[in-house]
This record gives C-alpha cells, sequence and structure tokens, in this order.
C-alpha cells in the first residue's frame, strides 16, 4: 500500500504542479473534467445503455401521466407506483458502473484531500506540534523537537502522561516549506511543515502503518517500523475554495463540477446518464 501512496503522490503533484501558483479551483476544474470523462467511458463500457434509454423515457412519461390525470386519485396512486418501480429500476443499472467507480474515487478523494483541503500556515501564525508515544509507558520520554531557520520553536515540550504525548508550540518566522525533526533517544523522525500559500500537498499527520490508515492518510510515508510512536500531527488549517462569491468546501465544488463536466459532455460520449 505505501508503493501505491508514493506512485499516486507523485502522479498527482506532477499532474497539479502547473496550477501551484493559481486560484485553487483552476487545478481542481482539471481533475473534475478527467474524472467526469472517467465516468463517462465507465458508464458506458460497464451500463446496459438501452435499457437505461428505455427506463429514462418511462420515467419522463409518468411525470406527465401524473399531470394528466391529477384529478384522478387512483390512476395518480398507480402513476406514483410505476415510478417508483421505474426509479428502482434505473438505480439498479446504475449499480454496475457505481462499483466500478468506487475504488478509484476514493483513492482519488484522499489525495485530492491533502492537495486542496487544507491550507499553508502564514508567517507569524503559530503550529502546535503533537507527538504520540505506543505502549503504556508515562514516563516522560527523551524527545526532543529541531526546527529549522525559518520555524521558531516557543515553548518546551509539554509532556501529558495519561496521553502518552508531547506538544511544542511552533511560529512561523518566512514563509517556507519545512521538515522538522523529531529526536526520540538518538532516533530521528523527519516531519513535514508547510507554511506557503502555494496549492500543494501537505499532511497534517505522520501515521504508524496500517492498511486503514495508509487509505485515509497517503500524505506523507508511515512512520518506520519499529519506532514507538503513534503519529506526529502539525497543525494545519482547514481551508476552502471561495468563487463567485462563495466558500465552499474544495469536494463540494469538485462533485458539482464533475457532474457538470459529464453532463455536458455526456452526447459528445454518447452515453446515457
Amino acid at each position: 500500500m505505501a508503493l501505491l501512496d508514493r506512485i499516486l503522490r507523485a502522479f498527482f503533484d506532477a499532474a497539479l504542479l502547473p496550477f501551484r501558483g493559481a486560484h485553487p479551483l483552476v487545478g481542481l476544474s482539471i481533475v473534475s473534467l478527467a474524472a467526469a470523462v472517467l465516468v463517462l467511458l465507465v458508464v458506458k463500457r460497464t451500463s446496459d445503455q438501452p435499457a437505461l434509454t428505455a427506463v429514462k423515457r418511462q420515467i419522463l412519461a409518468g411525470f406527465f401521466e401524473m399531470r394528466l390525470f391529477a384529478d384522478d386519485p387512483r390512476a395518480l396512486l398507480s402513476t406514483q407506483w410505476e415510478l417508483l418501480r421505474h426509479n428502482l429500476r434505473y438505480l439498479r443499472l446504475s449499480l454496475a458502473p457505481m462499483l466500478w467507480l468506487i475504488a478509484p474515487f476514493f483513492l482519488l478523494v484522499a489525495q485530492l484531500q491533502f492537495q486542496y483541503g487544507y491550507r499553508g500556515l502564514r508567517a507569524g501564525e503559530t503550529a502546535l506540534v503533537t507527538v504520540t508515544l505506543a505502549g503504556g509507558d508515562t514516563a516522560r520520554p527523551a524527545l526532543r523537537l529541531e526546527v529549522p531557520a525559518g520555524l521558531r520553536v516557543e515553548t518546551p515540550g509539554v509532556w501529558i502522561p495519561s496521553l502518552r504525548e508531547m506538544s511544542w508550540r511552533v511560529r512561523v518566522v518566512e514563509a517556507g516549506s519545512y521538515s522538522i525533526t523529531l529526536d526520540l533517544a538518538g532516533t530521528r523522525i523527519v516531519k513535514s511543515l508547510d507554511a506557503t500559500p502555494l496549492v500543494i500537498r501537505r499532511s497534517p499527520e505522520r501515521l504508524r502503518a496500517t492498511l486503514v490508515k495508509q487509505l485515509l492518510y497517503p500524505a506523507e510515508d508511515p512512520l518506520p517500523a519499529g519506532v514507538p510512536l503513534r503519529a506526529i500531527a502539525v497543525t494545519c488549517p482547514e481551508a476552502s475554495i471561495r468563487a463567485l462569491g462563495i466558500s465552499l468546501h474544495w469536494l463540494v465544488w469538485f462533485f458539482v463540477l464533475s457532474m457538470a463536466f459529464a453532463f455536458a459532455l455526456r452526447k459528445r460520449f454518447g452515453v446515457v446518464l
């Protein structure tokens, strides 16, 4: 799984590189267009297009019947039942493409979350760096935080025995993409910390390797095996994308744009949705 994450990270970093300095909606629109094309190709190859066409016509006819027999309760009830049956059939016919699309879209959304879901820290802002240790020992560990020029550690490590966590407050002195280092009794582990306005991959947590965590947090390699840590977390403010006078989560923009592109291109691809 770690190899797949590295391949996907490299692919998305390269694909979105030309749009790093642009408005977030620019790169997201390109990804949405590609996702729409993928949806159309999968639907065309995996669905029963003639059956979908027929059932959509039946649904449309049912709406006309409802208007025509609006004064006949018995006929209206019968038409509503037929509409329900046709809608259930439409959902059944749509199930095959949905099953084919679940896995690629899950991986896509997991990658895009760390490209568009967070913003970089700004000069003057502070971040909380928190290390969670594994095991049950509550004794204070020999843990030290090292930061490069451009960052400043403002507090000594605060140890919380009940949580097995140690935290530091770090201030951003100047913008940049940094690597901070945790020294645990001679073992050194690196964690990224981003403080740029560019649209780039950001990782709020580096976690111990498990299949679920690697699926949900693919932005950074898991912690090395054998290191007695559960997680290294850095404050990473959540972002929204503002366009047309409104601010929305990137996933809303992605869904709206993908659907718009899919419907706009469906006739060109000869696909019934």
